[in-house]
């Protein structure tokens, strides 16, 4: 089926992957990766969810609170804590743009085809994501988890995309480097790649919009 649209994630997908992220930001904290995956894995238990990012992306709380929740098992368990307010500065410091995929996506909109960022995205990083691409250049749309008040992978959020993008759901394509929320879209009837590297996402999206190699280009400044 031709793609007509693709939504791609901005984690893992326009940035390096999120365990080289976390790793970077652990070994400039001076913390283990385990103990501070093991204190937010505790923390977004008690939101009866197993998805780290749910409590403070649509929010159901803020972020400040969230890492003072994290602090308190840090502190009780191991004696450290990491004292933040905010992750957005230490999080997004040195993060690489994946310049690769932004060729792919911009020559998938000069064929015609809609390209979109949809990610569930927490508040206080939007300024800074913003800084690592210029999203009108690249995208049609941004469906941001906090401003429209859906999150991947349920079906809302895909109904309400293909609805922005004016295109039927199996002419839609997610690119996510989260497989659940690739099994979410394909749920909703759309076509996804579970991205996990970008020469091989690249040439499937490709194969994917070839049929509209012969539609009239776009002019972008």
């Amino acid at each position: 089926m031709t793609v007509r649209a693709v939504w791609t994630d901005f984690g893992g997908v326009l940035t390096p992957p999120i365990s080289h992220t976390l790793s970077s930001f652990c070994a400039r904290k001076g913390i283990a990766v385990d103990r501070l995956s093991h204190a937010i894995g505790k923390v977004t238990a008690s939101f009866g969810t197993d998805d780290v990012m749910e409590p403070i992306d649509t929010p159901l709380i803020t972020e400040a609170e969230w890492l003072r929740r994290i602090d308190a098992v840090l502190t009780q368990e191991y004696g450290i804590a990491l004292g933040l307010t905010t992750l957005a500065d230490d999080w997004f410091d040195g993060r690489e743009t994946n310049h690769d995929w932004v060729r792919a996506l911009l020559g998938a909109r000069r064929r015609g085809v809609f390209v979109g960022l949809i990610s569930n995205m927490v508040p206080t990083w939007d300024t800074h994501w913003r800084r690592m691409t210029d999203p009108d250049e690249l995208f049609d749309d941004v469906l941001l988890s906090f401003e429209v008040g859906h999150r991947k992978p349920s079906a809302a959020m895909f109904e309400l995309a293909a609805a922005r993008a004016g295109v039927p759901a199996e002419h839609c394509l997610l690119v996510d480097d989260i497989e659940v929320n690739c099994a979410g879209a394909r749920a909703a009837g759309w076509q996804a790649i579970h991205f996990t590297d970008t020469a091989e996402a690249s040439a499937r999206l490709d194969a994917l919009i070839a049929p509209l190699s012969a539609s009239p280009t776009r002019e972008f400044a």
